[in-house]
C-alpha cells in the first residue's frame, strides 16, 4: 500500500507541475498558444492593483483545472483556513466569493443563475434546494449534510435514479448537477445516499481487479503495485477482458461474448477470445456515455444474473432500445468493469476527488473538535483507572478489560433492577428498546431488503445493519458485508440470574443491550469475519 501511495503521489504531483506551467487567460486559452508579435512592444499603461486584480470577476476554468487549483490552494497555504462549502450563502463581494465557472455556461460579467433541484432520501422524503448553476455533486452533498445535521465523512453521494429504465449511478464529485439534470427524463430523480465504496479501489486495488481480467500494454511492467498508475497514464493503460452476457439491441435475447474494455471504447470479439483488430466490434463508446447498475435486471430485462450493468448514452432519456445492457457472472466482476470504466473515462480527476477531502481534514484537524463517528475506524480500547487515559495496545489486555467492563455493567444493571423495579421506566424495558434510537437499526425489514441496502451503500468490509428477526420475534439479525459477500448472524436473547442478555456466540459473550453489543464488535472481531466498521444509515431530508 505504501508503494502504491508514493507512486500515485508522484504521478499526481507531476500532473500538477505540468498544469501549473501553463497560465490561463480570461478567455480560457493557454498563454503559450499565442506567439509574441514581431516588432517593438507598445508601452502599456500602468494599472493600479485594484484594476489589475478583480477577484469578484469569474474566470473560465475547466473542471480539471478547477480541482487542481483548489487542491494547490490547500497545499500551499501557510495558515489553514476553514473552507466555505456554501458559496451561494455569501455575498457577491470579497475575495474568492465568485466560483470558477465552466466555459460557455453564462456571460462572464453576470453572476451564475440559480435553479431549484429536488432531492429524495431513502425513506421517500424530499427537499427542494436552490443551487448555483456551477454547483458540483460534492458541493450539493455538503449542503444537504449541513441542512440535515449529518456527520460528513465524505461518503455521501448524489445518485442519478431512473425508475422507468431500472438504472442508477452515483455522480462523480466533480460533475455539475445542472448539466446532469439536463440529461434526465421527467420520471428520473436525484437520491441522497451513502456510498462507502466510492473510492475504495484506491485503498485496495487488488480486490477490484482480478489478475485474470487485466491485460497489460507493451509499455507497462505488469505489476500490481503499478495498476492504478497505469490506469491514469494514457501511454500504459491496461485492458479489462473477460466474458459478459450482452443483450442484443432491440431484442430480448442475451449472448455470452468475450469483451475487452479499452480507452477508446468497449469491444466484443466475433471469433472466440481473439483480440485481433479484424475480429473486434465496437459495442459502446466511453466519451458521451455513463455506466449504471441494473436495479432489477432479471425482472425488467430478463437478465441471466443479478449482476447487471448498463452503458447509457447521455442523449438517451426514455428509450430502452439504445441502452447497452451487460451482465457479469458475479459481483467482483461487475465491480471490476464499472471501476475500470470510471478510471478510463475520468482518469486523474478521480484521484483529485479522492485527495481533496483528505487534505481538508488534515489541514483542519488541529482546529476542529473531534466528532465520534462509528463509520470511521477510530475506536480503541482505553484504560481510565489512572489519573489520565491510556490506550491499550495489547490485545489480551484489551479483551480482559472488555470482559471486566461487561461484568461491571452487569452489576450496575442488577442494582438498578433492584432499586428501580417500581419505576415506570424499568431498566429491563429500556434495554429492550434503546437500540431503536440508533441509525444502524432498521427495524422490521426483510432479508432481501437488508441485502439491497448493503449493496446500495457499498460492498465494503465491515458495512453492517441490525434488524428484527422474521423467524424469531424475540431475536435480531446482524447483516454484515465481508469480501463483497453479505452474511447474516442471528442475535439471540438469553437469561442469566433473572436478567435478559443478548449474544452472538451461543452465550459465550453476553450484552445487556444491542448498543453494547455493537460497541464491542467495533473493537473486537470475535466470531465475526471482520469488525463492524460502517453502518447503513437512512436520513430524512
Amino acid at each position: 500500500m505504501s508503494d502504491i501511495s508514493e507512486s500515485m503521489e508522484s504521478l499526481y504531483s507531476a500532473c500538477n507541475m505540468q498544469s501549473d506551467t501553463v497560465p490561463l487567460l480570461q478567455n480560457g486559452q493557454h498563454a503559450r498558444s499565442q506567439p509574441p508579435a514581431p516588432g517593438p512592444r507598445p508601452a502599456q499603461p500602468q494599472a493600479s492593483p485594484r484594476q489589475r486584480v478583480q477577484r469578484s470577476q469569474p474566470v473560465h476554468i475547466l473542471a480539471v483545472r478547477r480541482l487542481q487549483e483548489e487542491d494547490q490552494q490547500f497545499r500551499t497555504s501557510s495558515l489553514p483556513a476553514i473552507p466555505n462549502p456554501f458559496p451561494e450563502l455569501c455575498g457577491s463581494s470579497g475575495a474568492g466569493s465568485s466560483p470558477a465557472l465552466p466555459p460557455g455556461s453564462f456571460p462572464p460579467n453576470q453572476p451564475p443563475p440559480k435553479q431549484d433541484v429536488k432531492v429524495f432520501s431513502e425513506d421517500g422524503t424530499s427537499k427542494v434546494v436552490e443551487i448555483l448553476a456551477d454547483m458540483t455533486a460534492r458541493d450539493l452533498c455538503q449542503l444537504l449534510v449541513y441542512k440535515s445535521h449529518c456527520v460528513d465523512d465524505n461518503s455521501w453521494t448524489l445518485v442519478e435514479h431512473h425508475p422507468h429504465l431500472g438504472l442508477e449511478r452515483c455522480l462523480e464529485d466533480h460533475e455539475l448537477v445542472v448539466q446532469v439534470e439536463g440529461t434526465m427524463a421527467s420520471e428520473s430523480k436525484f437520491l441522497f445516499r451513502k456510498n462507502y465504496a466510492k473510492y475504495e479501489f484506491f485503498k485496495n486495488p487488488v480486490n477490484f481487479f482480478p489478475e485474470q481480467m487485466v491485460t497489460w500494454c507493451q509499455q507497462s511492467n505488469g505489476s500490481q503495485s503499478q495498476l492504478l498508475q497505469n490506469f491514469l497514464n494514457s501511454s500504459s493503460c491496461p485492458e479489462i477482458q473477460g466474458f459478459l452476457h450482452v443483450k442484443e439491441l432491440g431484442r430480448k435475447s442475451w449472448k455470452k461474448l468475450y469483451v475487452c474494455l479499452r480507452r477508446s471504447g468497449l469491444y466484443c470479439s466475433t471469433k472466440g477470445t481473439s483480440k485481433e483488430p479484424r475480429h473486434l466490434q465496437l459495442l459502446a463508446d466511453l466519451e458521451d456515455s455513463n455506466i449504471f447498475t441494473l436495479i432489477s435486471g432479471k425482472k425488467q430485462y430478463s437478465a441471466p444474473t443479478d449482476h447487471g450493468l448498463c452503458i447509457k448514452p447521455n442523449k438517451v432519456r426514455n428509450e430502452a432500445k439504445e441502452l447497452r445492457l451487460l451482465c457479469a457472472e458475479d459481483e467482483q466482476a461487475r465491480m471490476c468493469w464499472m471501476t475500470a470504466f470510471r478510471l478510463l473515462k475520468y482518469g486523474m480527476l478521480l484521484y483529485q476527488n479522492y485527495r481533496i477531502p483528505q487534505q481538508r481534514k488534515a489541514l483542519l484537524s488541529p482546529f476542529s473538535t473531534p466528532v465520534r463517528s462509528v463509520s470511521e475506524n477510530s475506536l480503541v480500547a482505553m484504560d481510565f483507572s489512572g489519573q489520565t487515559g491510556r490506550v491499550i495496545d495489547n490485545p489480551a489486555e484489551a479483551q480482559s478489560a472488555a470482559l471486566e467492563e461487561g461484568h461491571a455493567w452487569r452489576k450496575r444493571s442488577m442494582r438498578m433492577n433492584m432499586l428501580g423495579s417500581q419505576s415506570p421506566l424499568h431498566p429491563t424495558s429500556i434495554n429492550a428498546v434503546i437500540h431503536r434510537t440508533q441509525h444502524w437499526f432498521h427495524g422490521r425489514i426483510s432479508r432481501e431488503e437488508s441485502h439491497r441496502i448493503i449493496k446500495q451503500q457499498g460492498l465494503v468490509d465491515g458495512l453492517f445493519l441490525l434488524r428484527d428477526s422474521q423467524s424469531n420475534p424475540k431475536a435480531f439479525v446482524l447483516t454484515l458485508c465481508h469480501h463483497q459477500k453479505i452474511k447474516n448472524f442471528q442475535i439471540l436473547p438469553c437469561e442469566d440470574d433473572g436478567q435478559t442478555f443478548f449474544t452472538l456466540d451461543d452465550g459465550n459473550t453476553k450484552f445487556s443491550d444491542l448498543i453494547q453489543l455493537v460497541d464491542f464488535y467495533q473493537l473486537n472481531k470475535g466470531v465475526l469475519p471482520c469488525k463492524l466498521k460502517h453502518h447503513c444509515i437512512r436520513v430524512a431530508l
